[in-house]
């Protein structure tokens, strides 16, 4: 069923409308405090805009002279905690869905075996939820959610608290079920929006500030904040011959798309495994070449990421070693302009 929503909560300075295709994921980026749990409340039913409809698959749950109960929307939300019922072996959980709906006992288990082999925990059936780990508790979460049959999926990371070496599994297993349904994914995680979603929407202040194909806005992001997400660096500024920043620097890079015209607002995107940092300015007087300091430096396998602010570079741990970097170290970020796109936002 499509979605779509337009509403206004003037408390959080919210004001976003957006549509959901039937049977598209749609990935929902953006920084603490944009709006992300705000648009999943009031999709669900636990927020009442001030102003604004909320429509699924043509039936309107929210708008000025309705209003649908949150048990009454065939809405589910999976957060990050399971949220399981501790007293209930996993089967009862599962079979919770449909026992709601009016299915008798041997119906709603049934429907609920089938939930719990298709995530692949069908062997825990008969544990109780304080047996289970993190990542077998979220599959059962998301049989429980899924056997329901709701119309509308949500899920608010629902991979955020889970080990590194048990996300990958479930992601594939999300990936797997979202497969033709629509559904609502907020996360942080590149790798989530482009593996689960079609489509991305960026939110930041409480406004849509980017919207386009999962892959299309984190490999061109337009907003600081999916640049971040993608691993990108980027520099904002206006067309003058290179991307003018507001401290006056020029960065040159390959124009990628329509050309711009002097003035037009521009960015300039490139990777941090691209950038070379320096203790002094080299010599050459190289054409991207950014005097900033150091304000924290990230392991990241056998590579260091460096931060500067907005800026990255990604270095070896040799280097980082070699040039005695520390936080507040200043340094010069240098990037050869056949590495940098730019294209209009």
């Amino acid at each position: 069923m499509s979605l779509h929503l337009d509403a206004r909560v003037a408390g959080r300075g919210y004001d976003v409308a957006l549509d959901v295709a039937a049977g598209q994921t749609l990935a929902v980026l953006g920084p603490n405090g944009a709006g992300k749990s705000t648009t999943l409340d009031l999709v669900a039913g636990l927020l009442r805009p001030d102003d604004g409809r909320v429509v699924l698959g043509g039936r309107e749950l929210t708008g000025r002279h309705a209003w649908v109960a949150p048990h009454d929307r065939r809405v589910a939300l999976l957060a990050q905690d399971p949220l399981l019922f501790p007293h209930l072996r996993v089967l009862d959980n599962v079979a919770f869905g449909p026992r709601s709906r009016g299915a008798g006992r041997r119906e709603s288990r049934d429907t609920a075996r089938r939930w719990l082999d298709e995530v692949g925990v069908g062997d825990l059936a008969d544990r109780r939820p304080g047996e289970l780990s993190g990542g077998q508790g979220q599959r059962v979460a998301v049989a429980r959610a899924l056997a329901a049959e709701p119309s509308l999926l949500l899920l608010d990371e629902p991979l955020a608290a889970l080990d590194v070496a048990v996300a990958p599994a479930l992601r594939q297993t999300l990936r797997r079920v979202l497969e033709g349904r629509t559904a609502v994914v907020v996360t942080h995680d590149a790798l989530d929006a482009l593996l689960l979603a079609d489509r991305v929407v960026v939110l930041d202040g409480g406004r849509v500030v980017e919207d386009g194909p999962a892959a299309e806005v984190l490999s061109r992001p337009r907003s600081a904040f999916a640049a971040r997400v993608a691993g990108l660096d980027m520099v904002r500024g206006t067309w003058a011959g290179g991307v003018r920043a507001p401290s006056g620097h020029v960065v040159h890079g390959i124009v990628t798309g329509p050309a711009p015209q002097p003035g037009d607002p521009v960015v300039a995107v490139f990777r941090p495994a691209a950038v070379s940092v320096f203790r002094e300015a080299p010599g050459g007087s190289p054409r991207n070449a950014f005097r900033v300091v150091v304000t924290d430096l990230e392991p990241r396998g056998d590579q260091v990421r460096v931060r500067a602010g907005d800026l990255a570079a990604d270095v070896t741990a040799y280097a980082v070693a070699e040039l005695g970097l520390a936080p507040g170290s200043p340094v010069t970020f240098s990037v050869k302009a056949s590495e940098v796109a730019v294209y209009g936002t």
